[in-house]
């Protein structure tokens, strides 16, 4: 049998359960599909992640965090946790364990999805599947020998799950950077291929640096302000909120032991080999060091606030392995980052970039009416797949279903 209905939610993360969520208020009826359960993505993290953005900034509508550690970083249990009963708190129509396998244009108008548990024919549909789709590999991960033990950072778990041996993580974002130093805090031997990615201090003057973000504008960024369509790929600032938050970046990993290595070139006759860019990378990640300084300090112009001391970096040796004997490695930590992957069940003509990404207006596919996205990086701004800013998105798209 077909089942029917209005307005469909494909996920339910922070994304679908958001737009649930303004659905509800607009009072539009709908179900919320989701191929697992509640927060599921959030459950698949390893066992000790956690937020990079103070508890402060979780801000879905109707769900605004108001617990007793405001400037702490809630850990992946804590935030599943929070999803669960934000979603109760609304009883919001999800259904558990139904996975959407295709959504196609129906005849006659509206949407035919084709699901685990049979079909279902709505009239217009909110993709709100998240971020975090397709874990990347770089192309020269094909050049390593099939037995050695190779995963994703959303397979990794903890350093006791994972072979004896070195390990070498590739791709330095904020994943690969938080990964690379538990690994070397439980005495695991690690390398680290590096990619370029922005920096800062976990607190600016007496603030959390996810303040200064905020206030400055920065999350509210356009894809326009981008130079290219790409730039979107870009790693995030990096980070960590473990044991309270602190500083993590690549000199603080070197200082703790890491082997920093340059971008990952391929493998050959049993060893690995790195480009010599590593000074390169790191000079990256200094000029975002400074060009977040000046905006800061503008912003403390501004407001009145302290004079911010922001010290030039430390000097830094960008002499690096060319090589390494992968006999000495029990694993390999592929933290590249996500691409997008509606296209895969996704059946509709014209409706997604060359990169994989939706086109829309304000959420709204310009290539079939009726069809929404929520919770992609970029759809509205920087903050547009985060805790902090997916509920405006989700506004902005009920608000149109709801008219």
């Amino acid at each position: 049998m077909t089942e029917r209905a209005d307005v469909v939610v494909i996920g339910a993360g922070q994304a679908g359960l958001a737009t649930s969520h303004e659905l509800t208020e607009a009072g539009v009826e709908h179900v919320v599909l989701d191929r697992a359960r509640v927060g599921e993505t959030w459950r698949r993290r390893w066992d000790s992640f956690c937020l990079v953005t103070p508890n402060w900034s979780v801000r879905l509508p109707g769900g605004i965090y108001d617990g007793e550690d405001p400037d702490g970083y809630m850990r992946r249990d804590d935030i599943v946790t929070y999803l669960e009963a934000y979603a109760a708190g609304f009883r919001a129509p999800v259904r558990e364990g139904v996975a959407v396998e295709s959504l196609v244009p129906s005849t006659g108008g509206g949407f035919l999805l084709r699901t685990s548990e049979g079909e279902f024919r709505a009239e217009r549909v909110v993709v709100a599947t998240g971020a975090y789709q397709r874990p990347h590999r770089p192309t020269s991960a094909r050049t390593l020998p099939p037995d050695l033990v190779q995963i994703d950072a959303e397979e990794y778990r903890n350093p006791a799950a994972l072979p004896a041996g070195g390990v070498l993580v590739i791709g330095s974002g904020q994943s690969g950077c938080q990964i690379a130093e538990e690994l070397r805090e439980a005495g695991r031997e690690v390398f680290l291929a590096c990619g370029k990615a922005p920096w800062a201090p976990r607190r600016v003057g007496d603030r959390d640096l996810v303040w200064w973000v905020m206030e400055t504008g920065f999350f509210d960024m356009p894809l326009s302000a981008l130079p290219t369509p790409a730039a979107r790929l870009t790693a995030n600032i990096l980070g960590t909120g473990r044991n309270g938050g602190h500083d993590l970046n690549l000199r603080t990993l070197r200082a703790a032991g890491v082997t920093l290595l340059g971008h990952f070139l391929g493998a050959e006759d049993g060893r690995a080999r790195y480009a010599t860019d590593l000074a390169e990378t790191v000079a990256w990640g200094d000029a975002r060091y400074r060009e977040f300084g000046q905006i800061f300090q503008k912003l403390a112009a501004e407001r009145g606030l302290p004079v911010l001391e922001l010290p030039e970096p430390d000097p830094f040796d960008g002499r690096s392995p060319e090589e390494l004997d992968l006999a000495s490695l029990g694993a390999v930590v592929y933290a590249c980052g996500f691409r997008p992957e509606y296209g895969s069940w996704v059946n509709v003509p014209g409706a997604f970039d060359p990169l994989g990404f939706p086109i829309h207006s304000d959420g709204a596919s310009t290539a079939a009416p009726g069809l929404y996205f929520v919770g992609v990086h970029f759809l509205r701004s920087r903050k547009s797949a985060l805790l902090c800013g997916v509920g405006e998105d989700a506004a902005v798209v009920a608000r149109q279903i709801a008219d």
